[in-house]
């Protein structure tokens, strides 16, 4: 009888069963070997081991990483100042130009930021006529309805900044004359009628003579006696954008002097300069003290001198302090001036502190204070008071 038959129904329902979980296991084999033989994601497979005695190519070369380069940032722009003429028409300032007068000055500055100087006029009389802007990579000033009073100097500061900080770079600074030529006006208006300038012996003095076109011609004259003043270009020079120049003033340079400028048919004065002569020391003064004794005898008299040795002509002030003062002990003082004979043109100033019957609160220190147009200078000296030595019996 066949084997079907005798297992029946339930035989072949077993035999199914077996059957499939045959198939299943063999899947879950072939699946497993599938994944041992594909590599992990975020791994390398590992390089197979060549066998002993053979060698092999293969393999990740060798590279040798370049040395990087750090790039230098690049030099900062120096500061370059131009003039607008029109619209998209620039053009490069070199150390003066002209406008006319009721024209617009425009100037533009390369930086981030930049600050502006401008003619001392426009700063105090500021009417709405001047505008400085800065925009993302230049500074603009314009100037509009120009007068001949605008005439001077124009200048361009590049500004160095750390954080909230910033501060002008003078040494990088542009700048540039700007004349503002007046058919009417050939100087540069002043509401001064006269102007007292010091003349200094070692200091040059200038006569601020401004013009507002750089075509006039400038004369120096001397309203008593009415002569024309030499301008050798030694002694005295001229200078179109500053005026004129007295490089070693002396006492004779003193008096009322003026100038007269010329431009075709027009011909006009300025105003008028009183200029008082100084001699002016080189270096503030240099005093010595000395006691005529630095210890004194109670009843005795104390002489102090301050002695200043410097050049001629040069006026010297003194001042004290002394331990008395506190006790409302009042200064008496000589003083005098005298020549020093040499070579050299020299003179002695003195001063000297004159202490009668000296006390115990005149014991201390003695400051003498010697002034002059360059400065002052303090020197001291220590007196000590001791008490009268008592008389022997006989």
């Amino acid at each position: 009888m066949p084997l079907v038959n005798l297992l029946g129904s339930k035989g072949k329902l077993v035999l199914g069963t077996l059957l499939i979980c045959a198939v299943i296991l063999e899947l879950a084999y072939c699946q497993k070997d599938a994944q041992e033989q594909r590599p992990t994601p975020g791994t390398r497979p590992k390089p197979s081991k060549p066998k002993p005695g053979k060698t092999t190519n293969k393999g990740p070369r060798a590279v040798t990483a370049k040395p990087k380069i750090k790039a230098t940032p690049a030099a900062q722009a120096q500061p370059l100042l131009t003039q607008v003429l029109n619209k998209g028409k620039f053009k490069k300032v070199g150390e003066a130009v002209s406008v006319q007068t009721g024209d617009t000055l425009e100037l533009r500055c390369r930086g981030k930021p930049v600050s502006w100087s401008v003619p001392t006029y426009l700063e105090e009389e500021d009417d709405g006529r001047l505008s400085i802007v800065q925009h993302e990579r230049y500074g603009a000033l314009t100037l509009v309805n120009t007068t001949g009073a605008d005439t001077g100097e124009y200048t361009c500061y590049p500004m160095y900044c750390e954080d909230t900080d910033c501060r002008k770079e003078y040494g990088k600074a542009v700048k540039v004359f700007v004349f503002f030529p007046d058919p009417q006006e050939l100087f540069v208006p002043s509401s001064d009628y006269y102007e007292v300038i010091q003349l200094r012996t070692n200091w040059p003095t200038v006569l601020p003579c401004q013009v507002t076109s750089p075509e006039a011609k400038v004369t120096l004259h001397r309203e008593y006696p009415p002569v024309e003043v030499a301008v050798d270009g030694t002694e005295i020079s001229f200078n179109v954008k500053k005026g004129f120049t007295i490089h070693r003033p002396r006492p004779y340079h003193a008096g009322a002097l003026y100038c007269v400028a010329s431009l075709g048919n027009l011909r006009q004065s300025s105003t008028k300069y009183m200029l008082i002569y100084v001699n002016y020391p080189m270096a503030p003064p240099a005093p010595v003290i000395q006691a005529s004794s630095t210890s004194v005898v109670v009843g005795e008299n104390l002489r102090v001198s301050c002695i200043v040795v410097g050049e001629q002509n040069v006026a010297v002030e003194f001042t004290w302090e002394y331990p008395g003062q506190q006790s409302g002990r009042p200064p008496y003082t000589q003083e005098s001036v005298s020549p020093v004979g040499g070579g050299a043109a020299q003179q002695q100033s003195q001063s000297v502190l004159l202490v009668d019957e000296v006390r115990d609160v005149d014991q201390g220190t003695y400051t003498c204070t010697a002034h002059n147009l360059q400065g002052a200078k303090s020197v001291s000296a220590t007196v000590k008071v001791v008490p009268k030595a008592k008389a022997k019996k006989p």
